[in-house]
This record gives structure tokens, sequence and C-alpha cells, in this order.
């Protein structure tokens, strides 16, 4: 074993009397370096989208909500109760209403909610957007409002900025609809799509534009665990008793969730396939280094070198093609993935194009995330493949009749 392992590694770094053999070593190693690092890449940014979704658009909008037929106009009493579940982490009343915000000559649908600053923060991650005192500031004056960074570059406004919010009357069609004019004392930039429609103001001034003003829309939910999101909404509902509904994250964004992960397991699939087929090219290497090395392979046999000596051998050489290309390509890829967002604003430098717009895709970046296991795993893979792409042609060299290889010599 110890001399399979001494010849091995010295074919594999030792110059080829073939150019041909040479170049096509280069190439298995470039290959494998190459699908290795596009397949970790890839996967990490697609775990970075995949935190991203959790943390930063689920830190907005609510993970959990219940809701009454009518509203409800005891929130206090459902807070307390819902606060009584070990899973829930915050709770938090808000109002919410459907719109068109208005300025100028400029108009687009709005989302607005309204909201308790002193506990929005229980739920909310509104504070890495906004300061605390532009939080803060709308319970000083109902005309406070936060907007969305992307709408408000769609109205043409800015801080400081009066537009007008028209909310129909939820009542019926034929009332006239309410009308209310805000002050906006900060933009909220999450990079997501929210931005294209989310407002945020007081509590009170938005339950004014319901009809409604004693009553909220609901009480919104965090979570320790979100993925225990309908099992927890189902169980309190059943606590609070009749008329009271709810919905979790699963409904409002469980399909740009799946796709994320269908996208990630789909590319991955892709990747591994390019792997795969630079794995294989081992193959066609150790093929050439074999017709090469015939000469070499004849004296090892009539020395006393077994079948099996020979078969490890080439092995060996081609497992460490394979080991060098997967370490070059894991190096290459953690690379590519922390540089990937730097790459993608110099091409939208040069181009003058935003790629990644928030009104077609949920994030305005690319997001990464490097996980050990993803790349333990794609590790594994390619190794696994390039020691399988070794049997053939190993098992070729330890066919080589001394005789008549030494014939021509």
């Amino acid at each position: 074993m110890r001399f399979s392992f001494f010849v091995g590694f010295r074919y594999a770094g030792a110059k080829r009397r073939s150019q041909l053999v040479s170049f096509l070593s280069g190439m298995s190693v470039a290959g494998l370096m190459v699908g290795v690092g596009l397949l970790v890449a890839v996967l990490s940014i697609m775990n970075g989208f995949d935190r991203e979704m959790r943390d930063r658009i689920l830190g907005l909008v609510p993970q959990a909500a219940v809701f009454e037929r009518d509203g409800i106009e005891d929130w206090r009493a459902v807070m307390k109760t819902l606060m009584k579940d070990s899973r829930i982490a915050g709770v938090a009343p808000f109002v919410q209403v459907d719109g068109l915000a208005s300025y100028r000559n400029n108009t687009a649908p709005v989302l607005l909610y309204g909201i308790d600053p002193a506990s929005e923060t229980n739920v909310s991650r509104i504070l890495e957007y906004v300061d605390e005192q532009s939080l803060a500031a709308l319970d000083a004056s109902s005309e406070n409002l936060l907007l969305g960074a992307s709408l408000a570059e769609k109205l043409g406004v800015e801080q400081g900025s009066r537009l007008m919010v028209v909310i129909p009357d939820s009542h019926g069609t034929t009332s006239a609809p309410h009308i209310a004019y805000f002050k906006v004392s900060a933009l909220i930039k999450s990079n997501t799509e929210l931005d294209n429609t989310l407002a945020l103001a007081s509590l009170a001034s938005v339950a004014t534009l319901t009809g409604n003003p004693s009553t909220v829309t609901g009480v919104r939910l965090r979570l320790h665990n979100i993925f225990s999101a309908p099992q927890t909404v189902y169980e309190n509902l059943v606590k609070l008793g009749p008329g009271y509904y709810g919905t979790n994250w699963t409904r409002t964004h469980g399909n740009l969730y799946q796709a994320i992960q269908m996208s990630k397991n789909l590319v991955g699939l892709l990747m591994s396939l390019i792997v795969a087929i630079a794995a294989f090219n081992i193959i066609s290497t150790l093929i050439m280094v074999v017709v090469d090395k015939q000469g070499d392979i004849a004296i090892l046999r009539t020395l006393g070198a077994t079948t099996k000596t020979i078969m490890m051998i080439f092995v060996v050489q081609g497992t460490s093609i394979g080991l060098v290309g997967t370490f070059i390509g894991v190096v290459f890829g953690c690379g590519l993935a922390f540089v990937a967002q730097d790459i993608l604003q110099l091409l939208e430098a040069i181009f003058h194009v935003q790629f990644l717009k928030s009104d077609v895709y949920p994030l305005t970046y690319l997001p990464t995330e490097i996980r050990l296991s993803d790349i333990a795993r794609v590790a594994f893979t390619a190794l696994s493949l390039s020691f399988l792409a070794t049997i053939y042609p190993a098992y070729r060299a330890s066919k080589v009749q001394p005789a008549e290889s030494l014939r021509y010599e």
C-alpha cells in the first residue's frame, strides 16, 4: 500500500511525455474546480435567500396573526391570552388597510399598517431600518408616516413631504372613501419587495380610517420557531373561542419560501451534474496516462508488482487529481460567494442596469450564507465521483501485458 501511494502520487505530479496527457490532466482539475466552485457559490446564495426571507421579510410582516370578524375590540385581553403560550415570543396589535397613496401627479397602491411603537419592537425588526426617534415619532403626531423607500421613489416623495392616502370604505361601495394626509418622517429601506408597498403610521390614526376607531384589525405574533406557526395559531384559536380566525406566514409567503427551496434543489442538481461530468473527465485522463505509462507498468509487473498494486497506483493518481480539484474548487466557491454582491454591483455600474428589482425579485441584492454542511456534502460527492471514475482506467492498467508492452520499447 505504501508503494502504491508513493508511485501514485509521483505519477500525479510528474511531467508527462505527452503534452496531450498533461493538457487533459490540467483540464480535469480545472473542470472539477469550476464545477465544485460554482456549486458551492450557488448553494451559498440560495442559503442567503432562505435566511433573508426568514429574517428580513418575515421580520416586517406578521409571522402569524389572529383576527376577529368585526375587528378585535378588547385586544389587550387577547394579547394577554396569547402570551401564555411559551411558543410565542411577542405580540402586538395592528390595523391594516389597503389604499392609494398620492403625491402631486403620482399615485401608487399602499399597504398601510397602524402600529403601536411601544409593542411593535416585540414582533418586528423595524429598528434595523429606522431609528428609535422616527419610530417614536409615530405616537408623537398622528400625521407622521414611515414609507417604503421604493414606494417613495415611485411617488417622488422625500423625507418631510406630505402625501395623501385614500382608503375605500369597508362597509359599502357607495360610501365616500376616507382621506388622510401624512408627513413622511422616515424611509424604510429593507432592500426587499416590501419597500414597494409598505407604510407605517400610528395605531390610532389608521384606525380612524377604517370607520371603527375602537377596534384593531388583529394581533400580530412573533414565534420562537417560525415553522410551528400553523399549529400554534390553530391551538390558540381554539382557546380564544368562536369568532376568531388566524393566518400565518406559510399562507402569505409560503409560496415564496417553497420557490426558494425548489430553486435551490434544482440548481443544486444541475450544478451536481456539472461536477459529475468534470469528475468523469478523469476517466479519459487516466486512460491516456495508462497508454503513456505502459512501459513503466510493464517494468513494475516484471519487478513483482501485483495487479492489485497497479490498480491502486492509478486509483491513487486519479483520486489525487479529484482531491486537488475539489480543494481548489471549494476555496474558489467560498471566495466567489463572498464577492458575489460586489460583482453584481460592478456589473450594474458597468451596464447601468439593476438586475434585481424589488418589484420582480424578493430582494435587491445577492445575500450569501456559507454552510459547512453544504461544503462537506459537495466535497464528498466530488471525491466519490472522482474515485469511481478511476476504477475502469485502473482496471485497464492492471491488464497490461509486460511482454507486449516491452516488445517495442
